[in-house]
């Protein structure tokens, strides 16, 4: 099914870049694990979507589409129309996200990637033990 340009265009006008389902139901698990964090936290390069201050580790919810999940097949089917524009856009994007965990990682942050629907909406447990396995190491070395 193709849909039209107009039905497109509504759609994809409507995508937030804060606050997505995923970033949400994650944030609240951590909450609920007694993870204390800040949202979209603008005092740290890249702004993460989840920022465990306290054990410096950073928290990204990425989009399959946006951040080129399976890129190299995906821009060969995926993207059909206006490709000069989608293909050269989603590689910045992957590019942005290289330097941004670079620069963390050299500031000597713990950088976590979680894709929306690949991870955090099909396996949201994983995710969730993955950051708090962070933060028990990255307080264990504190505490030593």
């Amino acid at each position: 099914m193709t849909e039209s340009k107009e039905y497109r265009s509504k759609m994809m006008s409507r995508i937030r870049s804060t606050g997505g389902k995923a970033e949400v139901i994650l944030a609240k698990a951590l909450w609920h694990k007694g993870i204390r964090y800040f949202k979209n936290y603008k005092k740290v390069y890249g702004k993460p979507d989840i920022a465990i201050t306290k054990y410096k580790i950073a928290v990204f919810v990425d989009g399959e589409f946006w951040h080129g999940y399976d890129w190299e097949n995906q821009k060969k089917k995926r993207i059909r129309t206006n490709r000069d524009y989608w293909i050269p856009k989603i590689e910045k994007n992957i590019e942005r996200d290289r330097i941004v965990n670079k620069k963390l990682e050299d500031d000597g942050w713990i950088v976590l990637r979680f894709l929306e629907k690949h991870e955090v909406l099909k396996d949201l447990d994983s995710c969730v033990e993955k950051v708090i396995n962070k933060v028990n190491y990255q307080r264990s070395t504190i505490e030593t």
